[in-house]
């Protein structure tokens, strides 16, 4: 229809709130100008008390509006977009810019005539919004390219036509790209260059000078002058953004989209199309993409792939609650997305083998698939209406303030000032049509999502979708207690984009998508959600794989509970966790729960893992992952309390003795073949400290002494490369320790000190039976003694063990002289204090009557009364202590107490050795930490267990004072 806009007018136009502008408008007109705009005077008012921002329009440029409602509104924006295109060939840039701007305030007023005036009807206005923004596209980017061949930077063919060929592409995405621009809407872009394109000159790196422009390119559009800014322009839908620059070589984006390309960008590239460049590079690289975006063959994988994406974006059933004042017109339950996607959705299930069912446009698409019968003719006519509507009322939301909002003003006053700008009277017809039309998106839409089961978990909405945040996803994050609720959204998008290899496949991203509610529910449950997310970041990038684990948590979404658990507060589990994630699977074991694993047991299963024949190299591997895996069982049951510490510190000990003793025959077997055999060799493996004790926790280091012997007259090994005997067990020690401390494809296993063999550092790593012997026996000095009694062979040749056990127990049991030890044991705490002076009762090692003080007690105790009462001997803290008070060596109350101290002690180290790194600081750990210390000592609250803690060591420390000394930390 070719006539004036003015003629072609349809009301109605109520007044809004704001009846006193409409005054001061027309009183501040020129009467010539106002004269000719009086002819659209019931629109002009209507637009004036409604809308500060084409109030201001008007008042800015009222001759404009006079000649738009006196012209074809068609003529006007050819004549507008011409004079943009035109703006490319000026010699200054900025000349350019604040042509665009100018012309963006003349597109603005003229399409919301259209619109308002129900000149134009939803397709034509988004349709003119979208050709203007295609001529501000491509005049700012003809600009750079002929700025950047004037500097020298491109030598382009022919300046007059500066996109031909220059093998740089901007690629218009999103409601641009489909000709469905909304009346404030920013503009997403993915810009792309050939890196082997010609126009560059040969001084220059391609990707240096592409990148520069589309920076260029965003300022040109965006910033904001004293005239405005054009578009607000949005990069981030190109592949993972976080992590790219805002210009992406061609191949490199194909590549990502054939290999990582997710279900959303599928969907989005539905919408692509080249708008400014090299159109005919755009336009190959969009055909290329054709088999990525449309697969051929409609398969249960591709349903599910699309499913995936239908539980992101409506994470539970009800999400966002139909509303009207505050509704989000877009986001919002019934909303335009909503109709979007269901079209978008049955596009890429179906266009794979329908050509017809590609096209871009919304409403066009709702009538294809009516056509193929994919849905109900019914259903396309009523999301038509639906879609049409919806659109109308969110330009007229974006015109009041031109900000890009979808929101539906809540206040009373401005609710009614916008049912005016939408054409109502009044508010409550309004709110009757727009509930009736979100209650009908609904109903269809949840047609095509109930087959979409959620593994639920969520109280809102969580879409991971796109390169920018959903503001209704960060106000379900911060509902659910995550503070930093934009980078932990920024970091899933990046999960997304296959950023680690757990998530580099189809399969891993979909089964992760749909986890993703009750695994942001899981880390939430422990009071720090942050700490939480972060820690299975970590644990994320490390995995190898993610297949297997989300396969895994989909059948067992309990498993989530402890996975979360595990990785806010037990590093060290979780760091094996992440080699080997289907360890997980152990806690699914029947009787998991019931028992831990002793020696014996542990023994049988290692039979055919280490069977003759496998090499030392595979056998510390093997070591790993058994170690891990056994190290890993006994963790959860700490981490859930179903174990004591007793028996925790048992089954670590028999873990490392199992160990210990497997790769001490992979490493004597080793070293027999490339050296041979010393005649009459025997070794035995003696542990010290925890080990020693059978006390470990989960991040004991090994005190060990490996004790040799062999035939007196051999001098030398018996090998084609023989070694001399002394110099055989050097070495044989030396790749024992590597055994256990060398970090393989699987991990490290122990770290090993040897520092407690005779003369510590300074003497031979191994050590001859006779020499160990002669010196306990008259050079060892009382820490050296002390250290002894909790020595214990773990591993090694039967006889030379017996031999070691009694020559032990045989220096243990001499004579001392008790004030020379006695002194000697106050000196040595009190030279503890002062160069480890504790700051905190968590100190629970090196703190006064702390566990260093407990072992100080039993072990002073022995080696003063071994000699008349043997049976007193035991590697074990609590045993000692519960043999010397069987032997009445301590009285019962003071036994009592000490016991009681070591309990505590042990249970609370257990977890926090699983647990912290460092101190433990109740005031700053996790909520879930401070409740699994408080569930260690049996009390409701970490602030009771401390004063528990306080108490026992005021009473240990009296202890220690009265039986050993007073030790000073001056």
């Amino acid at each position: 229809m070719n006539a004036p806009l003015q003629d072609r007018l349809r009301g109605p136009w109520p007044l809004g709130t704001d009846p006193k502008a409409i005054e001061h408008f027309w009183a501040d007109l020129e009467p010539g100008v106002a004269a000719r705009l009086r002819k659209a005077q019931a629109l002009i008012d209507n637009l004036v008390s409604t809308s500060p921002f084409l109030r201001s329009l008007m008042m800015g440029q009222p001759e404009v509006a006079a000649v738009f409602l006196e012209q074809d509104p068609q003529e006007s924006l050819a004549t507008i977009c011409k004079s943009t295109d035109n703006s490319a060939f000026l010699d200054d840039v900025s000349e350019t810019a604040k042509i665009l701007r100018l012309a963006r305030k003349e597109a603005a007023l003229l399409l919301a005539l259209c619109d308002t005036g129900n000149v134009w009807d939803v397709v034509e206005v988004t349709q003119g919004l979208s050709t203007f923004a295609d001529a501000a596209v491509r005049a700012a980017v003809n600009a750079l390219l002929r700025e950047a061949h004037a500097g020298g930077k491109l030598h382009l063919p022919d300046v007059n036509d500066p996109a031909a060929g220059c093998g740089y592409v901007v690629l218009a995405m999103g409601k641009h790209g489909a000709h469905e621009l909304n009346y404030s809407s920013d503009i997403d872009l993915i810009v792309l260059f050939d890196p082997a394109a010609t126009v560059v000159k040969e001084d220059h790196d391609p990707g240096t000078v592409f990148i520069r422009m589309t920076k260029r390119l965003v300022a040109l559009l965006q910033d904001l002058d004293a005239d405005g800014h054009v578009f607000r322009t949005d990069l981030r839908l190109r592949p993972d953004p976080r992590a790219t620059q805002v210009a992406i070589s061609i191949e490199a984006a194909a590549h990502y989209y054939e290999n990582l390309g997710q279900n959303w960008e599928r969907a989005a590239y539905i919408k692509a199309r080249p708008v400014a460049g090299d159109l005919a590079l755009g336009a190959e690289f969009l055909d290329r993409l054709k088999p990525y975006i449309w697969r051929k063959y409609l398969d249960f994988a591709a349903i599910a792939d699309v499913q995936s994406l239908i539980r992101q974006i409506h994470a539970v059933k009800g999400h966002g609650v139909i509303a009207v004042e505050g509704h989000n017109l877009k986001l919002g339950r019934g909303g335009i997305r909503e109709i979007e996607f269901f079209v978008q959705t049955q596009q890429l299930i179906a266009g794979g083998r329908n050509a017809a069912l590609r096209g871009r446009s919304t409403l066009a698409m709702l009538e294809e698939l009516a056509t193929a019968q994919w849905i109900t003719a019914e259903a396309a006519s009523d999301l038509q209406h639906c879609y049409v509507f919806l659109r109308k009322l969110e330009h007229r939301a974006q015109m009041v303030d031109d900000q890009q909002t979808h929101l539906v003003p809540k206040a009373p006053e401005a609710f009614a000032n916008y049912a005016a700008l939408c054409g109502y009277a009044g508010g409550e017809a309004l709110a009757r049509d727009l509930r009736h039309t979100l209650e009908t998106v609904q109903k269809h839409s949840s047609r095509l999502f109930e087959s979409a089961d959620t593994l639920g978990g969520a109280s809102g909405s969580l879409v991971f979708t796109g390169g920018e945040d959903d503001p209704d996803t960060l106000e379900t994050l911060a509902g659910m207690g995550f503070r930093q609720a934009s980078e932990v959204s920024a970091t899933i998008r990046g999960w997304h984009f296959g950023r680690y290899a757990a998530t580099r496949t189809r399969r891993a991203r979909r089964d992760l998508t749909e986890l993703m509610p009750v695994l942001l529910k899981a880390l939430a449950q422990d009071g720090d959600a942050d700490t939480a997310f972060l820690a299975f970041d970590r644990f994320l990038s490390k995995l190898p794989t993610g297949v297997q684990l989300f396969a895994m948590l989909k059948a067992k979404p309990a498993l989530l509970d402890l996975l979360a658990r595990i990785l806010s507060m037990a590093p060290r589990l979780a760091e094996g966790l992440s080699r080997r994630p289907r360890v997980l699977e152990a806690v699914l074991e029947p009787g998991f729960f019931e028992f831990v694993p002793g020696r014996a047991q542990l023994e049988a299963a290692t039979e055919s893992i280490f069977a003759p024949g496998v090499s030392l190299e595979e056998s510390m591997d093997r070591a790993r992952v058994l170690g891990r895996e056994q190290q890993f069982r006994v963790g959860v049951r700490v981490l859930s309390n179903t174990v004591s510490a007793e028996d925790a510190g048992e089954a670590f000990a028999s873990i490392a003795d199992v160990l210990i003793g497997q790769l001490l025959r992979a490493v004597e077997a080793d070293m027999a073949a490339k050296h041979g055999i010393v005649e009459g060799a025997r070794i035995a493996i003696i542990a010290m400290g925890k080990l020693g004790g059978r006390e470990m926790t989960a991040g004991s280091d090994l005190d060990l002494i490996l004790v040799y012997d062999h035939a007196e007259d051999v001098l030398q090994s018996d090998g084609q490369r023989p070694l001399a005997a002394g110099s055989y067990f050097q070495r044989l020690t030396q790749r024992f320790i590597s055994a256990l401390t060398a970090p393989t494809a699987e991990g490290a296993l122990y770290d090993v000190d040897m520092r407690l063999r005779p003369s510590g550092s300074k003497g031979p790593m191994a050590v001859h039976f006779e020499s160990f012997k002669t010196y306990h026996a008259g050079n060892a000095w009382t820490w050296e003694k002390l250290a002894l009694t909790r020595a214990r062979v773990v591993a090694g040749d039967v006889t030379l063990t017996a031999e070691v056990e009694s020559a032990v127990s045989e220096f243990l049991s001499e004579p001392r002289d008790v004030v020379q030890i006695r002194k000697d044991v106050v000196e040595m705490r009190s030279l503890m204090l002062r160069e480890h002076k504790p700051t905190s009762p968590w100190d629970i090692k090196r703190v006064r009557g702390g566990l260093v003080e407990l072992e100080f007690i039993a072990q002073f105790l022995q080696l003063i009364h071994a000699s008349a009462r043997p049976e007193v001997l035991d590697s074990n803290t609590m045993f000692a202590f519960e043999a010397l008070a069987k032997a009445n060596l301590l009285d019962p109350e003071t036994a009592r107490l000490l016991l009681e101290a070591a309990h505590l002690y042990h249970r609370i180290t257990q977890v926090l050795r699983l647990c912290v790194e460092g101190i433990y600081d109740p005031t700053t750990a996790m909520p879930g930490l401070n409740r699994a210390i408080a569930s260690a000592t049996g009390l409701p609250d970490v602030g009771i267990a401390e004063s528990l803690i306080r108490e026992h060591q005021e009473a240990a420390a009296e202890i220690f004072d009265e039986l050993v000394g007073q030790p000073s930390a001056n």
